[in-house]
C-alpha cells in the first residue's frame, strides 16, 4: 500500500493529517517532526465564515472587531464571519483525535534533511513514499519577497482592567509610523491579560529596529491602552516574507504545503484559515483521484491587488491607514473579511477600492503587470 509523507509537524502538517484521517484514503501516513519548533507552545487566529474539522481546537470566539483608523474607534460585527484563536496544545490533541494508530497514522521523530522523488531523507536515511507532503524545505528557488511583515509581541498583565475581553483590536494605528507603516493588534484574554503586538510591513530585508519595537509597545500600552503598571510575561516576534507571486508547489510526487507552499496571504501575513481549506482540498482531491493535485486557483487578479498594496506601502507607508480605512469602512466587517478571503466579486471589489486614491493603484498595477 502507498506510503504519505508529510514533512514536518507544524500546524500545515498537522490539519493536513487530521483532513487525510477522515478523507477514507486508506494509505498509511507517517508524520515526521524534529520538535525543534514545537507546536504545542504556538497559537493562531483566523476568521472564517463556515464549520471545519478542526474547529474543537479553537478556545474562543469572537463576533466583533475593533478597528482604529483615521483617528476613530469602531467596533464592527463580523456578519457571517466569526474570528476564533487556536492555541497549539489544543491543535494537537484534536489532531490525535483523528489520527490514531488504527487509522494507519504514525507519528516520526526526526530532521528532514531533503525531500526528493520517491520519498524523504531523514537524519541522513532515505525513507521511502508514494507521496509526499513538504512543510520544510520548499521549492526552489522561491519567488522573491514583496515585503516584509515584521512583528513583536507581548504577553501582557496590567494592573487596570484595560482591555475588553469581549472584542479583539484588529489594527490600531495610533503608534509611531517612523519604521515603515505599523499598527498594533490586541487580542485580549480578559480584562487584564492580552497579546499586544506591533506590526510593520517593510521593504525586504529591513533590518527590524527591536528598540523601537519595544518603545512603542510600551507607548501604545501607558497612553492608548491606559494599562497602568504592567508585566511582561513573554515575547514572541518574527519576520514573515511576504510573497505575492505564485509559489511552485509540485515536483513530481511532492506537493509544498503551508507557508512554504504560498498559503501565508501576502497583503495580510494570516495563513490558518488558507491551510485548512488547502488541506481539506488536498485530502478529497486524494480521496477522488489518488492524487493530490486537483485544487482550486484564485483568480490572478487577487495576487495583483497583494502585490500592488504591497509595492504601494512600502514606498508611502502612509497608505497602508488609508487602504485599511476604506476596506473596513462598512457596517460590517463582512465585505473587507470576504475580500481578503479572496471570495468577491469583481464589482464588490470596486466598492470595496473607493476612497483608496486610484492614480497611486493604477501606477502601480501597471508596473507589475508591464514587468511580466
Amino acid at each position: 500500500m502507498t506510503r504519505i509523507v508529510i514533512a514536518g509537524g507544524g500546524m500545515s502538517g498537522l490539519s493536513l493529517a487530521a483532513h487525510l484521517a477522515v478523507a477514507d484514503h486508506r494509505h498509511p501516513v507517517v508524520v515526521v517532526d524534529d520538535g525543534s519548533r514545537p507546536v504545542a507552545t504556538r497559537a493562531w487566529a483566523s476568521w472564517s465564515s463556515g464549520p471545519g474539522l478542526l474547529d474543537a481546537a479553537a478556545g474562543r470566539w469572537f463576533d466583533k472587531i475593533r478597528v482604529h483608523v483615521h483617528g476613530r474607534t469602531t467596533v464592527l460585527p463580523l456578519g457571517r464571519y466569526r474570528y476564533r484563536v487556536v492555541r497549539g496544545e489544543d491543535l494537537v490533541a484534536v489532531v490525535r483525535r483523528f489520527t490514531d494508530p488504527l487509522r494507519h497514522f504514525t507519528f516520526q521523530d526526526g530532521h528532514v534533511d531533503g525531500v526528493a522523488e520517491g520519498g524523504v531523507i531523514v537524519d541522513g536515511r532515505f525513507l521511502r513514499a508514494g507521496w509526499v507532503f513538504d512543510s520544510v524545505i520548499g521549492a526552489e528557488p522561491e519567488p522573491p519577497a514583496d515585503a516584509q511583515l515584521v512583528f513583536r509581541g507581548w504577553r501582557v498583565t496590567s494592573e487596570r482592567a484595560a482591555f475588553d475581553a469581549e472584542v479583539p483590536t484588529l489594527f490600531d494605528f495610533r503608534t509611531p509610523q517612523r519604521n515603515g507603516a505599523s499598527f498594533v493588534y490586541v487580542l485580549p484574554e480578559d480584562e487584564h491579560h492580552a497579546l499586544v503586538e506591533h506590526t510593520s510591513f517593510a521593504a525586504p530585508g529591513t533590518p527590524p529596529d527591536e528598540t523601537a519595537q519595544r518603545d512603542a509597545l510600551a507607548e501604545y500600552l501607558a497612553e492608548v491602552a491606559g494599562a497602568g503598571d504592567y508585566e511582561v510575561g513573554s515575547e514572541e516576534h518574527a519576520v514573515l516574507p511576504l510573497r505575492a507571486a505564485r509559489t511552485s508547489r509540485r515536483l513530481g510526487h511532492v506537493l509544498t504545503i503551508g507557508a512554504r507552499g504560498g498559503l501565508l496571504k501576502a497583503s495580510t501575513g494570516f495563513a490558518y484559515q488558507r491551510v485548512q481549506a488547502d488541506s481539506a482540498a488536498i485530502a478529497e482531491s486524494m480521496r477522488r483521484h489518488g492524487h493530490p493535485f486537483d485544487l482550486p486557483e484564485a483568480p490572478a487578479r487577487f495576487r495583483l491587488f497583494d502585490g500592488v498594496l504591497l509595492d504601494v506601502v512600502t514606498q508611502e507607508p502612509a497608505q497602508l491607514e488609508r487602504a485599511f480605512g476604506a476596506l473596513f469602512r462598512h457596517r460590517t466587517a463582512e465585505p473587507a473579511l470576504r475580500f481578503l478571503d479572496e471570495a468577491t466579486s469583481v464589482p464588490q471589489e470596486w466598492q470595496l477600492f473607493a476612497g483608496m486614491p486610484a492614480a497611486t493603484y493604477l501606477a502601480s498595477a501597471r508596473h507589475r503587470l508591464a514587468s511580466k
